[in-house]
């Protein structure tokens, strides 16, 4: 699906006008300052970092309050903001620090999810481009990473943002969350992660027999059987063609069964994908009924729909207290398309491509009167109320106890 003309107008004088007139400056300021009656150490040792003049990149930035935020924003029109770590200083001023006075002590829990890691499944699209089909591996992913970050962790205030081109962005902003320290938060990324192994190896899920009882994989399970079909089998088409099915029977831990299903499939290849998995799943039922079968066998459905369908998350994004992620309301320079907050009632029936892009935005605020009415006569307005919403959940609560589920599988 073609970007419209919004990416040929992004420029310096165009993203000022945005962060002067439409960008969400109120609510944002409350966001990360955690709706304090004064700025607190939340915001104001909080890194920014800006990107200007296609590449001069601005690290270690930092505002004394929401007008200091405002203006240098709108003075320096960057293209992309970056959030980072809530630091012991200042981060104004880390060059004049002391060894070991500066770091960071805490930040949100943050996740990346970037359509580019499915590029070895999907078969729609590769590379920066989406489409509306390979878009569901999105939803599948933030509705399974949403459960498991409310029903085994406990927490409550779970921020889902669109990253303007391919991907999304989780923001978990509950205390104990921001408080995480790096082994924390590996830990948290090591639980909510089952893809391990690179291009080459065929088979990438391997959990252990007690994990078929774990709640977080029967859960996880359960979201993605309701699009399985549609998704892998019907609009994917993962077995399609013999260079397809046999990326799938290379997961498949015998060898006699990889060659006797390829050979059956190559003399039919004209069946549907969904024919061909069905003949696949009756083989290995079949070889896994027999007594002195390898357990591999019998949870290989299992293992391989959630090869196929499970989170890929990029681990260092979450690992890394002082790690670095594109902030919410940023224009990517490649679509022109604002970075929009997603309500988590709304994971299937968000489209990225009905976000407005920067260009759609200054035409509608030129056809409103009078500068004043910001973004609440744009097509930004919907997105600025779920932003306003969610921020309405940050006052202080107190902190419910986490799941006791194993961290193990």
């Amino acid at each position: 699906m073609a970007v419209d003309d919004g990416v040929e107008e992004v420029s310096p004088m165009t993203l000022g006008q945005f962060y002067q007139r439409l960008f969400p400056h109120a609510v944002y300021y409350n966001w990360l300052n955690y709706n304090g009656a004064r700025p607190t150490n939340e915001f104001t040792h909080r890194e920014f970092s800006f990107t200007i003049n296609d590449g001069i990149y601005l690290r270690y930035q930092s505002f004394k309050d929401a007008e200091e935020f405002q203006r240098e924003l709108t003075r320096l029109a960057p293209s992309k903001i970056d959030i980072g770590a809530i630091f012991t200083a200042q981060p104004k001023h880390a060059k004049s620090l002391q060894p070991g006075v500066f770091k960071p002590a805490s930040k949100e829990l943050v996740f990346d999810i970037d359509m580019t890691d499915y590029d070895e499944i999907r078969t729609c699209c590769q590379g920066g481009s989406i489409c509306s089909k390979c878009w569901k591996f999105m939803v599948i992913a933030m509705r399974v990473l949403d459960r498991a970050l409310r029903e085994d962790f406990g927490f409550e205030k779970i921020m889902w943002v669109y990253s303007g081109r391919r991907g999304v962005h989780c923001w978990v902003c509950d205390e104990r969350a921001r408080k995480l320290d790096d082994a924390g938060r590996k830990a948290v990324a090591g639980y909510l992660t089952m893809i391990r192994g690179g291009a080459e190896q065929g088979k990438k899920v391997s959990l252990t027999q007690r994990s078929t009882l774990h709640p977080h994989v029967t859960r996880s399970l359960e979201i993605i059987e309701d699009y399985f079909e549609d998704v892998l089998l019907t609009e994917q088409e993962i077995l399609l063609t013999r260079e397809r099915w046999t990326k799938v029977l290379a997961a498949l831990p015998d060898e006699e069964l990889r060659s006797t299903l390829d050979a059956q499939w190559s003399k039919r290849p004209d069946r549907s994908s969904s024919e061909k998995w069905s003949d696949m799943i009756d083989a290995v039922d079949k070889k896994a009924a027999r007594k002195g079968s390898k357990f591999a066998m019998a949870t290989f459905e299992r293992d391989l729909m959630l090869q196929y369908a499970y989170p890929r998350l990029d681990e260092n994004v979450t690992t890394h207290l002082n790690h670095l992620l594109k902030s919410p309301f940023c224009i990517h320079p490649k679509t022109g398309r604002v970075c929009t907050p997603i309500a988590s009632d709304e994971f299937d029936t968000f489209d990225p491509f009905a976000v407005p892009t920067l260009a759609q935005l200054l035409r509608e605020a030129s056809a409103t009167s009078g500068a004043s009415a910001g973004n609440k006569n744009t097509s930004l307005s919907g997105y600025v109320d779920v932003f306003e919403d969610f921020v309405a959940t940050l006052k202080p609560s107190s902190e419910p106890s986490a799941s006791q589920h194993s961290l193990e599988f």
